[in-house]
């Protein structure tokens, strides 16, 4: 894997001198760093190139992300939390961001899950699984109608498996139906409700009253994040 331009915005110093040492020792280059996202603006604006990745501590996370886009819009985004918090992680997906990782990750894995996103995965906790499992990602808020985006019935139950987890070979036996013929309308329930990917799909139908089907495995969700 050729070399690895990171940006740090942590805002513990130690932490920082840590996370330093660590990846000093791989073909990744900390080209900069700064405790927020605020005094990094101007530090990444005046770069000549624009840092690969970004590795940021979740602050001010939606206001955060979207400042380092427009700033840097090539740089791929991952946080680096202190622990899993929900509030943090779903706005972290929301937003787009291509890893979420936290701070009691190994060395090893951490590296590992930096050059997976430079590969073009997008990474998250092992436990996110099970988190869409207990239905602990979101609470859906009270609604008093479906929205006024129009889904088919096939639509409906696309994110009734979505929020489930399941792969796209999982979707296909449920509903009998090709995997090829989910991919397509896998593509168009994602440009119908203006997301950008099946694990933000989820959340927005968690959001909006649906439920998930009852015959979700551990081992259909976690492929996931495998086909995405």
């Amino acid at each position: 894997m050729t070399n690895m331009n990171v940006f740090l915005i942590e805002p513990n110093q130690l932490s920082r001198e840590g996370l330093r040492q660590i990846l000093s020792g791989c073909d990744i280059t900390m080209v900069g760093e700064a405790a927020n996202a605020g005094t990094a603006g101007p530090v990444i604006g005046g770069m000549d190139l624009r840092p690969d990745l970004i590795l940021i501590e979740p602050l001010s996370m939606a206001e955060d992300v979207r400042a380092l886009r427009a700033l840097s819009p090539q740089s791929r985004i991952v946080v680096l939390a202190s622990d899993l918090c929900i509030r943090s992680l779903s706005s972290a997906l929301a937003e787009g961001v291509h890893g979420y990782l936290t701070k009691s990750i190994s060395s090893e894995a951490l590296i590992q899950s930096l050059q997976l996103v430079m590969m073009g995965e997008t990474v998250f906790p092992t436990n996110l699984a099970d988190i869409f499992i207990s239905g602990r990602m979101l609470q859906p808020r009270p609604v008093h109608s479906r929205p006024q985006t129009a889904l088919s019935p096939r639509e409906i139950q696309m994110l009734r498996c979505l929020i489930s987890g399941l792969s796209n070979k999982a979707v296909a036996s449920q509903l009998g139906i090709t995997e090829a013929t989910v991919k397509v309308h896998l593509k168009n329930l994602l440009r119908k409700i203006k997301v950008l990917n099946r694990t933000q799909a989820a959340i927005w139908a968690m959001n909006h009253g649906f439920e998930k089907r009852s015959d979700a495995s551990n081992a259909e969700i976690a492929m996931v994040f495998a086909d995405a």
